[in-house]
């Protein structure tokens, strides 16, 4: 067999172990994996990854593609995001369909994202979303997962738009124990998060630079307790989106260990800004929830990042302009929220991961191991995303060179993500991808990107203890060995 491809001489990282390797593809897979001490097998193309890694291209568990928020949509489409997430190495992204008012369902609302999604470069998976409980949810959630789609976001806060009720979340999470889902939650306590910003209103501080001070970490722990007892009293598995305290990701730790089923994601943005952006020239290019926080509280959240305390990083990604996102500045209650950021989530998560693990130079294999954990393998096998995360033949041919010792300087207006801004504008990051290989294509080398039209899939997913009992999860290793 002539393959179609070959990565040769790369250090080949999975989150379980390296080796140096020939990563053979043919026909959109791995087809073999050759010790690189072997000649090269012969490939209609070779790409030299000599003294570069090779990791599992990224999968992006928490991206907004198109998304309507009150009276703003993200500028971007699936042409554009699939785009932005293949030049900064993430080959599948996992989206949302949240009913946008109470006229659309959420099987509506998922159905509409599979079409949208036919315009994606990458592979696109889908979290349900349930507002409000009614008689026919059960019948809907019963549809999504015959469509592979196995989670469910819920939402804590947001009153008026996206919250979901307590009655309704502990639903919810029963039917994913009945289908073998899993709840996604976006935990801040919406009664504390009110009364904060109708104090913050009175006292005349409600613009962008006092947002941080409208949500503050009690709102969010808070609300990760009260869902912690509703997973305990249910027995479903639950998946945190966007933890940015320690407080948040501790209370997690305690639960996994009383043997509840429950995981942690960070974003990077929580793990190299802290809250004196807000006090910052342009304060409303940080206009997220929950907002950034104390630089002391960035510390302890990289610390548990470096520890293996959280389990997954996902780049939130929300496409609002600067325009959209100045329009109402003024008052964090109108304006929008979310950062651009599945571009940048690979280099700005590597490099927070090696000052957290106090790794400045060549990194060691513990660490390369670790970050495709966090990045890819992590996402893939919490989500049940088949043939992603791991880097063996049969699964997906989706790869990433990088040189972890590559730096680049951020500059939002060079990106590709549809807006014009980056949240890490001016940053000196390291760990950018050089070469990038998706479904067995090859999208991003050093001559730039090659579009590959819409030929990304929609990726159906297994259940979440189905697949847990077929993909044992292999241990973070943060031991020092063989260095590149």
């Amino acid at each position: 067999m002539r393959a179609d491809l070959v990565l040769a001489h790369g250090l080949v990282v999975n989150s379980s172990g390296t080796q140096r390797a020939h990563v053979v593809v043919h026909d959109g897979r791995v087809a073999a994996l050759v010790d690189a001490a072997e000649p090269v097998p012969a490939a209609e193309r070779v790409v030299d990854a000599a003294g570069r890694a090779i990791l599992p291209g990224g999968v992006d568990g928490h991206c907004h593609v198109a998304q309507v928020t009150g009276r703003y949509r993200t500028l971007d489409d699936f042409a554009v995001t699939s785009t932005a997430a293949l030049w900064g190495g993430t080959t599948t992204i996992l989206d949302f369909g949240i009913p946008r008012d109470a006229s659309e369902t959420p099987l509506e609302a998922a159905k509409n994202k599979i079409e949208l999604a036919r315009e994606s470069r990458c592979d696109v998976a889908l979290h349900g979303s349930v507002i409000q409980w009614d008689e026919t949810v059960p019948a809907q959630l019963e549809e999504l997962a015959a469509l592979g789609i196995r989670s469910v976001k819920l939402y804590m806060t947001n009153r008026g738009t996206t919250i979901a009720d307590n009655d309704t979340v502990l639903k919810v999470l029963r039917e994913m124990v009945r289908l073998d889902g899993l709840a996604y939650v976006h935990a801040e306590h919406d009664a504390m998060v009110v009364d904060c910003t109708e104090r913050s209103a009175e006292a005349g501080r409600i613009g962008i630079e006092h947002l941080h001070e409208t949500r503050p970490n009690l709102v969010e722990e808070a609300s990760v307790r009260e869902v912690l007892a509703m997973a305990e009293y249910t027995g479903a598995p639950v998946y945190f989106v966007h933890q940015s305290t320690p407080g948040a990701v501790d209370l997690v730790t305690a639960a996994r260990a009383r043997g509840l089923d429950i995981h942690s994601e960070t974003c990077p943005h929580y793990l190299v800004l802290d809250d004196g952006v807000y006090s910052s020239r342009f304060p409303e290019w940080f206009a997220c929830c929950p907002p950034m926080r104390s630089p002391e509280t960035v510390a302890a959240l990289r610390r548990r990042f470096a520890d293996g305390s959280i389990h997954t990083v996902s780049s939130d990604h929300s496409c609002y302009d600067l325009t959209q996102k100045r329009e109402r500045k003024d008052d964090v209650r109108q304006m929008p929220h979310g950062l651009p950021g599945v571009e940048t989530r690979m280099p700005v998560a590597f490099t927070a991961l090696a000052d957290a693990a106090g790794e400045h130079g060549t990194p060691s294999a513990g660490l390369l191991e670790h970050f495709a954990e966090l990045f890819s393998t992590g996402p893939a096998r919490i989500n049940a995303v088949p043939g992603k995360g791991i880097i063996a033949p049969g699964y997906d041919a989706d790869l990433v060179v990088f040189d972890p010792a590559e730096t680049r300087t951020v500059t939002g207006g060079a990106l590709h993500m549809g807006t014009d801004f980056s949240p890490f504008d001016g940053k000196e990051l390291r760990g950018w991808p050089q070469v990038v290989v998706a479904g067995g294509r090859v999208v991003l080398d050093e001559e730039g990107f090659h579009d590959p039209g819409p030929v990304g899939r929609f990726t159906p997913r297994l259940g979440y203890r189905e697949a847990a009992s077929d993909n044992p999860r292999p241990a973070a290793r943060l031991a020092a060995a063989e260095r590149i």
